[in-house]
């Protein structure tokens, strides 16, 4: 899965001293897009270091964590480039997820530092007053200096649902966006369970009841700001599925060695596809 980076390992401790060095790398994010460098023949990813840059006058960043000792900053104030660094060009996160790139942990840090920036942009201002919000100097938090409001980065939690029928697996396609095999998704409810959630995100796309709703594992996903946990379970009676035609164009029990996976093994769906596939749920 995505986070699958040992023997590397993410150090996401806030540091509200951490200042950016010439050999830090910058994440310059704008209208949903990073400034980065992409090597078509051999697959590599790179970020712009604090060096490349030939101005930084003006310029602001903010610590966002670290990987195996390189720090990770957040350029603020990205309207005062004019130009990123030579070789580097925006690209969205669509297309940093549609192909294999290296290495692993560098696109791990897309993902992650795309919610942080989503979150500082999206709380410039006080939810509650309308006042300017400030950095929290002792935790990742955002605190209004009128009303004392303070909001951490949200972190939505979701279930991606392997739904068993012997040595079938429902399988689904969305109805737009992502066009490869998924499973039941979806997110969880105020005042509900993650267990309540699966029942109902099953019930509500394919018509299914299920039973024996049992815990695989989890998976941050930072391009939804989302924490995905993953279940199994089984069909609990009629196995006639009625799909949910607004959300899906695809639900279907398909064999285990039918199972079609997605094209890479960034995401927990894909995994759990796998381990069913395999014989090994």
């Amino acid at each position: 899965m995505i986070q699958d980076i040992a023997p590397k390992k993410l150090n996401n401790s806030y540091d509200p001293a951490a200042k950016a060095e010439n050999n830090s790398l910058i994440l310059v994010y704008k209208n949903g897009e990073f400034g980065v460098q992409i090597n078509d023949v051999d697959g590599s990813l790179n970020y712009p270091r604090l060096s490349d840059f030939k101005h930084t006058d003006g310029m602001e960043f903010i610590y966002l964590f670290s990987i195996d000792g390189e720090d990770f900053f957040l350029m603020q104030n990205v309207n005062t480039i004019t130009d990123l660094p030579s070789g580097y060009e925006f690209y969205n996160m669509r297309q940093l997820r549609s192909q294999e790139l290296l290495p692993r942990h560098y696109v791990f840090a897309a993902f992650t530092a795309f919610q942080l920036a989503e979150w500082y942009e999206g709380t410039v201002y006080c939810g509650k007053c309308g006042a300017k919000n400030v950095n929290s100097k002792t935790e990742r938090a955002r605190v209004c200096p009128v009303c004392g409001k303070t909001v951490y980065p949200r972190i939505n939690p979701a279930v991606i649902v392997g739904v068993t029928n012997g040595d079938k697996l429902l399988l689904t396609k969305y109805r737009t966006g992502f066009n490869h095999n998924a499973l039941v998704a979806g997110f969880t409810e105020i005042g509900e369970t993650m267990e309540e959630t699966v029942s109902r995100e099953v019930m509500e796309e394919a018509g299914l009841k299920v039973k024996n709703i049992r815990y695989y594992k989890s998976q941050p996903w930072g391009i939804a700001s989302d924490i995905l946990m993953g279940f199994y379970c089984d069909v609990d009676g009629d196995d006639t599925i009625t799909m949910d035609e607004s959300e899906l164009k695809y639900a279907e029990w398909v064999q285990r060695e039918d199972i079609l996976l997605q094209p890479m093994d960034y995401s927990l769906t894909n995994e759990m596809m796998t381990k069913f596939k395999e014989g090994l749920v």
